[in-house]
């Protein structure tokens, strides 16, 4: 997401670094760079206009302190300007004072409602709420069966009347079950349509006095830019919202809709959709948005999501592997599935600062590799997963597993001399060293990630065979053979 945002507002830096002070001369420039890179990513013209406005009054003539470069300064308003123009702070989901909470949820069709729907039940679940989805969307074919089926992968229950009942009387009765059954927490799923109309609108009013929601948040799809400011305004005119779930953002590069949502309509993004998964739903915090838009990373996030998947004793036990080089490859594909849980691995690589940078094609790459290395894995017997120092002096264990993960056999010794190589790093590395980089294949292409399994290397990739000492001998193909170094 913003890739194309973050590369513009790059430029516009350029103009003043070797500059001895913000002017009106050279600010000028930089400006106009802004103004492009915000009408490109499809912002609303208005917000636009006084966007620009405010940084180039905060900016000319801004304080710059010593060690502080100007182009530094023009940054920090830049990103101040972000932060303010998408809400200034999180804005958290309502909690009823008396349970349970009631979240409306509207939004025209194909925005991905439903499937938000069951996001935010799932989120809430995580959250220790237990949380009653309601289908109402009488009108899209199966469209009730797709919040069940999303219900039951996810353990949050689902109730309807099926598709005969008027939506309101759904919404009612779902109300009442939840009271009765102690649910804290009723999300009411709507129908959507095509575009506004008068019939969506009313129904939509019906549905919130037969509730009373304590939240009316609207879906909207990302992928519509500016509409969705205006799409927004028009809800909350017609029926009142109280913010907003902005959906695949993860396919948006541009990412006009959430600089513009806030501004337009006055009301916060409360939740942004990162993906397909039923996980891919994250609180919308303004400030941490800014970072990435400037390619400043996200490590709050990230961290958040390594603290939702990792267990402390497992911290505690693999530190100790590490610490005893006894890492196998069972740990390593435990590890590659955690990173999946947590997302895609583009999609965390881009969260650390100064990743943002990475080719998407070279992730992809990454990824793809991953996938070979886990089928090579999954190729060897448990014993050889757990030892593999018995696949060092053993060929033809090297060879059926080639032919078992459909692969060459140099493409397994590749993998093994780069994991071995690998273990003895981070074995290094957990006991406070600091091993010469080149013995880490292709740790050139990524600072500071040679800890982690699998990402010693990307993009930089190809490091040297291993010597003597039990390792195979790297044999001489035709074409270049790609391991863990080439991560």
């Amino acid at each position: 997401m913003f890739d194309e945002l973050s590369a513009r507002f790059e430029d516009a830096v350029k103009g003043l670094k070797g500059q001895d002070k913000i002017s009106d001369t050279n600010v000028e420039v930089a400006l106009k760079d802004v103004r492009r890179a915000l009408l490109e990513a499809d912002v609303s013209l208005p917000v636009v206009k006084d966007f620009v406005a405010d940084v180039r009054e905060k900016a000319v003539g801004a304080e710059v302190v010593r060690g502080v470069s100007p182009d530094q300064k023009f940054i920090q308003v830049v990103h101040e300007q972000l932060v303010e123009v998408m809400g200034g702070d999180n804005a958290p989901l309502a909690k009823a004072a008396e349970a349970p909470t009631v979240v409306l949820m509207a939004g025209l069709q194909g925005a991905g409602k439903t499937t938000a729907t069951a996001k935010l039940g799932l989120h809430l679940k995580d959250q220790g709420r237990r949380a009653l989805m309601v289908g109402a969307d009488v009108y899209r074919p199966a469209a009730i069966e797709q919040l069940k089926t999303l219900g039951g992968q996810i353990g949050v229950e689902v109730f309807s009347l099926g598709t005969e009942a008027k939506p309101e009387e759904i919404a009612a009765a779902g109300l009442a079950k939840a009271k009765e059954e102690g649910f804290d927490t009723l999300l009411v799923d709507t129908a959507g349509r095509l575009q506004i109309d008068t019939e969506m609108m009313e129904e939509m009013v019906r549905i919130r006095t037969a509730v009373q929601p304590d939240e009316v948040l609207l879906v909207v799809d990302s992928m519509i830019g500016q509409e969705a400011a205006e799409l927004t305004r028009a809800f909350h005119d017609q029926v009142g919202i109280t913010g907003a779930v902005l959906t695949k953002l993860d396919g948006d590069s541009r990412g006009g809709a959430a600089l513009s949502i806030r501004k337009v309509s006055g009301q916060p993004i409360k939740f942004i959709g990162t993906g397909e998964k039923v996980e891919a739903l994250q609180p919308f915090h303004p400030e941490r948005m800014a970072s990435r838009i400037l390619g400043m990373g996200d490590v709050l996030t990230l961290v958040e999501k390594a603290q939702k998947e990792v267990e402390l004793a497992d911290v505690e036990k693999m530190q100790k592997k590490l610490q005893e080089a006894t890492f196998d490859f069972s740990d390593f594909v435990q590890q590659m599935r955690l990173i999946k849980r947590m997302g895609s691995l583009g999609g965390l690589m881009k969260m650390i600062p100064g990743m943002n940078k990475l080719d998407d094609g070279i992730l992809k790459q990454g990824e793809q590799q991953l996938k070979r290395i886990e089928a090579m894995i999954g190729s060897m017997t448990p014993k050889e997963r757990e030892n593999p120092d018995l696949l060092a002096g053993q060929p033809s264990r090297r060879r059926r597993i080639a032919a078992g993960s459909g692969h060459q056999p140099a493409d397994v010794d590749k993998v093994l001399a780069d994991f071995q190589k690998m273990r003895g790093f981070m074995q290094q590395m957990s006991r406070g060293g600091m091993p010469g980089m080149g013995g880490m294949p292709g740790m050139g292409g990524m600072p500071g990630m040679g800890g982690m399994p699998g990402m010693g290397g990307m993009p930089g990739g190809g490091g040297r065979p291993p010597g003597r000492g039990g390792s195979p001998k790297r044999q001489k193909p035709a074409k270049k053979r790609r391991g863990f170094g080439d991560l």
